[in-house]
């Protein structure tokens, strides 16, 4: 089947001693359809960036050039062809070195999609061998590959007929909870309270299915801007409308009435069936 892309990275997939050819292509893209620009108000015209350098004015890029910072206005220049000397296997390779359960990865990590294929026909077989192993062990592989300007940490698993590989955000990227639930309470909520909320997320749970949602703020944006081309006038609120079940005074009573309202409860276990004696 023909791709829709161009591969955004192309390389081997290493097991130990197997090698493999493969491309990656991005999984997602995205969907907006409609995109702001930065407008003159008075003069109703796009607002233009132009490079300038403080006493120098304007400058081609051509002459731009990455540095790093060391010190106050003070740079390491840093060229193309230097960064692009830089030795890393990651660069060419994917190396799976460690294999885990999917449900050992918290999902902070996980960054953005890509798919991986074999690179030709002589790459097929040994891809198709790392992905059964992959559904048979139920496990995800662990490697790093260089991608964008900087070596990223990526889990791989199968999906499907082929592989997909998630790029991983490092530890050090997670902020820590504690300095955000600090002021969580501590006490427990009444036990029935919790029996409740329980039946009530029963009563709402189902198979994910995000076909049934959609962007409801870009339709909202799509039907404004077609408000203004027709020259309606749009005045907005004096005070945004509270959402519903922001002025509870009693939990509890709006635990009970939200239960009854989503319908009947949750499904009732089935009792043991016990085993007849030989």
């Amino acid at each position: 089947m023909p791709k829709k892309a161009r591969a955004y990275w192309k390389g081997y997939l290493r097991l130990s001693l197997v090698s493999i050819g493969v491309e990656i292509y991005n999984a997602v893209e995205s969907k907006s359809e409609i995109s702001f620009r930065q407008i003159h108000k008075p003069s109703g015209r796009r607002v233009n960036y132009e490079k300038v350098v403080q006493g120098l004015g304007k400058i081609d890029s051509a002459d731009i050039v990455k540095g790093y910072e060391v010190d106050t206005d003070t740079y390491i220049t840093l060229e193309p062809e230097e960064i692009d000397a830089l030795k890393l296997e990651s660069k060419k390779t994917i190396d799976l070195v460690q294999f885990v359960d999917t449900k050992e990865i918290d999902y902070r990590y996980f960054e953005r999609p890509y798919f991986i294929t074999p690179a030709d026909k002589f790459a097929g077989e040994g891809y198709v061998v790392i992905r059964d192993a992959l559904q048979k062990t139920g496990k995800v592989g662990l490697a790093q590959v260089t991608i964008g300007g900087r070596e990223w940490l990526v889990a791989i698993a199968p999906m499907q007929d082929g592989l997909v590989m998630e790029l991983l955000r490092y530890a050090e990227e997670l902020r820590d909870p504690a300095d955000f639930f600090d002021e969580v309470p501590n006490a427990k909520p009444d036990k029935e309270m919790i029996e409740l909320a329980v039946q009530l997320i029963a009563q709402k749970s189902s198979k994910f299915a995000p076909e049934k949602y959609e962007d409801h703020f870009q339709t909202a944006l799509h039907e404004l801007v077609q408000a203004k081309l027709k020259g309606r006038k749009i005045i907005a609120p004096a005070e945004e409308p509270r959402p519903k079940g922001a002025n509870v005074v009693d939990l509890m009573e709006a635990l009970k009435k939200s239960v009854g309202r989503s319908g009947k409860g949750p499904p009732k276990p089935k009792s043991p069936k016990t085993k007849k004696r030989a």
